[in-house]
């Protein structure tokens, strides 16, 4: 069916109309809307003159790498790290804060269906992104809760000329793996369209033979995409979107030496409407309507005996109307101002029923030039939400241009995360081991029938320590840093710092009559995460670009600090098997956090020969996956760590016959391995042809 497919696209390609120009380095030449941004004021304003640090990912960047998902080309971005959960799923670090707190937006609203808090970056292809754009630090005072530690929002292609353009392109690589995407778009005088398909599947991979199973098991999934667009006069307009995801992969466990087979699948849908409406050349509002539901489910049982080991089922929903205008004063700023309302629900297993919480809000962002060398941003958010406190979230940010060349800025933020579903009404008792974990809201009754079960030894917390709502985790986050760009240099230096409290963790409340705990969730951790980012660009010539980038990161528990100054804290040194006081030089910090992070790259335009190529060499420093040893942090006497590596990414594009280019590359050449790394499986080949019309 699939080649089928592929052969009727083929098919067709020459009875489309050819544009006379060489399509492909069209796309790929920069032009002003690549350095404009939305996510970091909501409205439209040039990257360089913003006074919050901004990493803007241009469709050129995305072309060259050759990248065909999110996660890949943001793991190449400084400041950046992808992490794998167990499930191989890759999610995202911003400058050492977790996924968790890291909010994900397509066309400015935002995505759900999270695991652990983790989400699979992977699910978004790259085939029709105009542009990445990453706010770094909290983002609440714009976008509310999740946006703690930062935004990603993806930007995706809009119509701009009446000619019928679009672009056809198929990859395969190692273990496989297939990429086929289909775009067409049109602007047919008051209407656009955009239409976007596209099918990725792999035949997975295994990275270790000594166990049954594979590493990545086969999966194939669809997206489709349309986008219409209508302008009814020059002050009114409407864009529509829909999305829709799916994903069918294998799954495969043993358990007790039985081998259980069986599938897992997603699906995603995404609605998105916004009415533009400008009043006048001061005035201008935004009418918005959104609504996602993302719907997972697996099932693993026993082909023989019939038995089921795990059916398991996930159903997200969120609704949103928003409202916000924009109003220019005259040599004045601008100001936004925003409101609405949101409705979140989840039915999963493990969940008495379907949850729900909802919430109002209101923001307002005032963005002012008081000299030509000063921009003033200063606003805050309010959020009413029926399951925790209030919350109202400030943030200011100034940019100061000290000369032509050299600007500095500086920001401060306040960033939060709602408790969520999982933290509220988690109702889980491990069937092979025995032990519960309860969410917050219901641990009191649960533990009640727990009791009354006789399955209770000793309750350990006394039952009005579960009574008090469990409160929104919060951040403060504070950026300084300088901007320098003269003739072919560019660089930008920032230095950051979050500090978190309420965080939110499991905790032992009582203890079972089996020999295992009931689990619940508590605010108790205080952490922090530190340090700086640079990122250098330098434009060789017409032909060669060269750029690198650095991070510096210390994270650190406070409690723990706490304990290690008054030496509470203990380990077994492997060396002499005797029982030491850990020192404050000897705590690593935080799991799955690296000290040192880095990246090289080399961009090289052959112009005669229509051709480029570019080499991307990442490093990353060792860190710890967990504590082994018992004493609750990560320290050096622990054996979970993973040591520094490094990897190359490189890829060559050339442009054949004006509307095709040909890609040949390979992620991960210098064939780094670890079956601690599932994302990491040597070297991986591909080929890319793509046809532009």
């Amino acid at each position: 069916m699939h080649k089928s497919l592929i052969i009727s696209i083929l098919f067709f390609i020459p009875f489309l109309k050819i544009e006379a120009q060489d399509v492909y380095k069209e796309v790929l030449e920069p032009t002003n809307l690549e350095e404009v941004v939305l996510t970091a004021t909501r409205t439209m304003r040039q990257l360089s003159s913003l006074p919050l640090p901004v990493t803007l990912v241009s469709k050129k960047q995305i072309l060259e790498s050759g990248t065909i998902r999110l996660n890949e080309i943001l793991n190449e971005q400084t400041g950046i790290i992808t992490i794998a959960d167990e499930s191989g799923f890759e999610g995202i670090q911003i400058q050492g804060i977790a996924s968790d707190y890291i909010l994900i937006l397509i066309d400015g609203v935002p995505l759900v269906g999270r695991s652990a808090g983790n989400f699979d970056l992977s699910r978004l292809t790259t085939g029709n992104i105009k542009q990445i754009e990453i706010v770094k630090g909290p983002s609440s005072s714009l976008y509310g809760s999740e946006a703690l530690g930062g935004v990603i929002n993806i930007i995706t292609e809009k119509p701009k000329t009446e000619d019928l353009k679009g672009n056809v392109s198929y990859r395969i690589g190692s273990f496989t793996q297939q990429d086929i995407n289909l775009e067409l778009k049109q602007r047919l005088n008051k209407f656009r369209y955009n239409v976007f398909a596209n099918r990725f599947s792999s035949a997975g991979y295994d990275l270790d033979s000594n166990t049954d199973g594979q590493t990545v098991n086969p999966f194939e999934n669809y997206t489709l995409n349309g986008r219409l667009y209508y302008d009814f006069n020059d002050k009114l307009s409407l864009v529509t979107s829909t999305r829709y995801y799916n994903q069918l992969q294998d799954a495969g466990f043993i358990f007790n030496n039985e081998q259980f087979e069986g599938d897992s699948k997603e699906n995603e849908l995404n609605v998105h409407g916004r009415l533009d409406q400008k009043w006048n050349k001061k005035l201008s509002t935004s009418y918005e309507l959104y609504y996602t539901n993302y719907k997972a489910n697996e099932l693993l049982k026993n082909a023989n005996s019939g038995i089921i080991l795990s059916d398991s089922d996930f159903n997200q929903k969120l609704l949103r109307p928003e409202i916000r205008s924009n109003y220019t004063f005259k040599n004045s700023g601008t100001i936004t101002v925003g409101i609405g309302l949101q409705y979140d629900a989840l039915d999963r297993t493990f969940f008495d029923k379907q949850v729900d919480f909802n919430s109002q809000y209101i923001y307002v962002q005032y963005d002012v030039n008081p000299t030509e060398k000063l921009n003033i941003i200063a606003g805050g958010r309010f959020d009413n939400h029926s399951e925790y406190s209030n919350q109202f979230s400030p943030k200011l940010a100034v940019r100061y241009k000290i000369t032509e060349h050299l600007a500095t800025k500086a920001s401060i933020g306040y960033g939060f995360k709602a408790p969520d579903f999982r933290q509220l009404y988690f109702d889980f008792t491990n069937s092979a081991v025995g032990y519960t974990v309860l969410g917050y809201n219901v641990a009191i009754e649960k533990l009640a029938e727990l009791q009354a079960q006789g399955q209770i030894i000793d309750v350990l917390i006394p039952e009005n320590e579960l009574r008090e709502p469990l409160q929104a985790e919060s951040s403060i986050g504070y950026n300084i840093g300088f901007t320098y760009k003269k003739d072919k240099w560019k660089t930008e230096l920032n230095v950051f710092r979050n500090d978190f409290k309420n965080l939110i963790d499991t905790r032992i409340i009582a203890r079972k009559t089996n020999g295992q705990n009931v689990f619940s969730y508590r605010n108790f951790d205080k952490i922090y995460t530190t340090g700086l980012e640079i990122n250098v660009n330098y434009k060789a010539s017409k032909k060669l670009n060269l750029s690198s980038g650095y991070q510096l990161l210390y994270a650190f528990d406070k409690a723990k600090k706490r304990l290690i100054d008054d030496g509470n804290v203990f380990a077994r040194d492997p060396e002499t098997n005797e029982t030491v006081v850990v020192t404050k030089s000897q705590y690593f910090g935080l799991v799955n956090r690296s000290r040192h992070n880095a990246n090289f790259k080399v961009f090289y335009d052959i112009e005669k020969i229509k051709a480029n190529i570019n080499l991307r060499l990442l490093y990353r420093s060792k860190y710890a996956q967990f504590d082994t040893n018992g004493n609750g942090l990560i320290d050096i006497y622990d054996t979970s760590f993973i040591d520094g590596y490094a990897t190359a990414n490189v890829s060559v594009s050339k442009t054949l016959y004006n509307s095709f280019n040909l890609i040949v590359g390979a992620n991960n050449v210098l064939n780094y391995k670890d079956e601690n790394i599932p994302t990491l499986p040597g070297i991986q080949g591909y080929i890319k042809l793509n046809y532009q019309f």
